[in-house]
């Protein structure tokens, strides 16, 4: 996912990544050349581990993170040339906002990854969901319809210019049409 966004060109771009956790993908991204970032995160879970590896890196100064509900309240957050959402959307309930919001905000670039459509993921969220109820925590497994996904960012103008469906996860790139 990363080398195609690459291969597109990054120099001085804007990058927002949603549910990126330490931000990982967005690090790339800068010492790629991007000049911004902008990480929405729901929780607080990861900031101080962030943060810390922002500053040892030399990029807390170039990357924003905010805390919010991004598919409800991402009216709030300026929208960038690349928007990144890696393995966030089996984490939301509601795929269909949270897709299209991140597809507003896409200048030019929208890059998906989500559980690839087969069987045992079925069987993984049942395990799950047995398993996190048992613990008394809130968290669940989304499996969304892969076509509808991608179907939702099509519709907000963008064009898949690559789409691989591995045995666990399934990534999706697209692209702005510039007409």
């Amino acid at each position: 996912m990363v080398d195609e966004i690459l291969n597109r060109g990054v120099a001085g771009a804007s990058v927002l990544e949603v549910g990126g956790g330490i931000g990982a993908l967005e690090i790339e991204l800068l010492r790629a050349g991007a000049a911004r970032a902008t990480n929405v995160e729901l929780v607080g879970t990861y900031e101080q581990a962030a943060r810390d590896l922002l500053e040892t890196l030399g990029l807390a100064a170039r990357v924003d993170r905010t805390l919010l509900d991004f598919a409800r309240d991402g009216g709030q957050v300026a929208r960038a040339d690349i928007v990144l959402l890696h393995r966030v959307i089996c984490c939301y309930p509601d795929m269909e906002s949270l897709v299209r919001i991140s597809a507003d905000h896409a200048i030019r670039i929208l890059a998906l990854s989500f559980p690839a459509d087969r069987w045992w993921w079925r069987v993984g969220q049942l395990l799950s969901r047995v398993w996190f109820r048992l613990r008394g925590c809130a968290f669940r497994l989304y499996l969304h319809d892969p076509r509808r996904i991608l179907s939702i960012a099509e519709s907000a103008g963008l064009r898949p210019v690559l789409k691989q469906r591995g045995w666990v996860w399934q990534i999706a790139v697209l692209q702005r049409s510039l007409s």
